[in-house]
C-alpha cells in the first residue's frame, strides 16, 4: 500500500534526523535569485533535495535545490534553497511537501521569500514588500481531497495567515534602516509565462499588488499545519501602470533580485535574531 502525505513526511523527517541534530524552530524559504541568503549563516549540514526520500527536484534557474541546517546569529535555522511550482509539473500536494517535512521536524515559524511583479504603482524595482494578504487564482488547491486530521483541520481558517506580529517586526526594521518596504496583497497564477498588460490591469484592478508563480500553496498549508509565517518579496519588474511595462526574462528577473538581496538579508537577518 502506498505511503500517504503524513507518512512520507515523516519519513523525509526522520531520515533528516539522523543526519542533522540541530533541530531548528524556524525555516527559510529561498526564492528566484535569493540563495546569496544562504551565505549568512554558519552551514552544518547540507544535502540536495533529490536525496531526502519523496522530495522532487527544482528545475528553476536561481532555485539550487538543497535542504540545509546551520546557525544564524547563534540561532539553528533550516534553508530550504529552492522550491518547487506547479507550472513544473508537480501536483500542488507535491510543490508543498517541504512545508509537510518541516511541520514533522518540528518548526513553529516559517519566513517565505520570493520575487514578483509590482502591480502597485507606488512600487518601483528593488523594493521590498512584506505579504498582509493573498488571492489565489491557482487551477489546483494543496488541500483537495480527504483531509488528514494529523496535519491540519478540514477547514483551515486564513485570517492573519501572514503574522502580523512579524510584519511589524520587519516593516520597523526595514524603515528604520531607510530600506524601501511596502505592505501588499500577494496573486498568484500558475505561469510560466508572464502576464499580459491587460492581465496585470486586471490583477490591480481586484486588489493586487504584487502576483507571482508560487508561495501561495506552501501559505495555505503552512496554515493548515500551524505554522506562523511571514512571506518578504521583492519586486523585480514593474507591471503597473501599462505604460511602465517592459518586456522582462527570467534572467532580468533573477538579476534584479540578486542586485537588491541585500536589504532581504537584512530584513530576514533582523526576524531571525527576534524570533529564532
Amino acid at each position: 500500500m502506498a505511503q500517504d502525505i503524513f507518512e512520507q513526511a515523516q519519513a523525509a523527517a526522520a531520515w533528516i534526523r539522523t543526519r542533522s541534530t540541530l533541530q531548528p524552530k524556524l525555516a527559510i524559504v529561498l526564492g528566484t535569485g535569493l540563495d546569496a541568503l544562504s551565505s549568512q549563516f554558519e552551514k552544518h549540514f547540507e544535502v540536495s533535495y533529490t536525496e531526502i526520500p519523496h522530495f522532487k527536484q527544482s528545475t528553476v534557474e536561481g532555485h539550487r535545490g538543497a535542504y540545509m541546517e546551520g546557525m544564524w546569529e547563534g540561532k539553528p535555522v533550516i534553508i530550504l534553497a529552492g522550491r518547487f511550482h506547479y507550472y513544473e509539473g508537480y501536483s500542488m500536494q507535491e510543490v508543498t511537501f517541504p512545508v509537510r517535512v518541516l511541520q514533522q521536524l518540528g518548526v513553529e515559524i516559517l519566513l517565505i521569500t520570493n520575487a514578483s511583479g509590482g502591480t502597485n504603482e507606488n512600487f518601483e524595482m528593488g523594493d521590498l514588500v512584506l505579504v498582509r494578504d493573498h488571492i489565489n487564482l491557482l487551477p489546483e488547491h494543496p488541500l483537495r481531497g480527504k483531509n488528514d486530521s494529523r496535519l491540519g483541520v478540514r477547514f483551515p481558517d486564513m485570517t492573519n495567515s501572514y503574522d502580523p506580529e512579524i510584519r511589524k517586526l520587519g516593516l520597523d526594521f526595514a524603515r528604520s534602516q531607510n530600506i524601501r518596504i511596502h505592505e501588499g496583497v500577494y496573486v498568484s497564477l500558475q505561469g510560466p509565462n508572464l502576464e499580459t498588460p491587460a492581465e496585470y490591469d486586471f490583477l490591480h484592478r481586484i486588489g493586487g499588488d504584487l502576483v507571482g508563480m508560487s508561495t501561495v500553496p506552501e501559505v495555505i498549508v503552512a496554515r493548515h499545519a500551524g505554522i506562523r509565517l511571514a512571506v518578504l518579496s521583492v519586486i523585480s519588474n514593474v507591471c503597473y501602470p501599462p505604460d511602465r511595462i517592459q518586456e522582462t526574462s527570467g534572467e532580468d528577473v533573477v538579476n534584479v533580485v540578486k542586485e537588491n538581496t541585500h536589504k532581504a538579508i537584512r530584513v530576514i537577518q533582523h526576524l531571525v535574531q527576534k524570533l529564532a
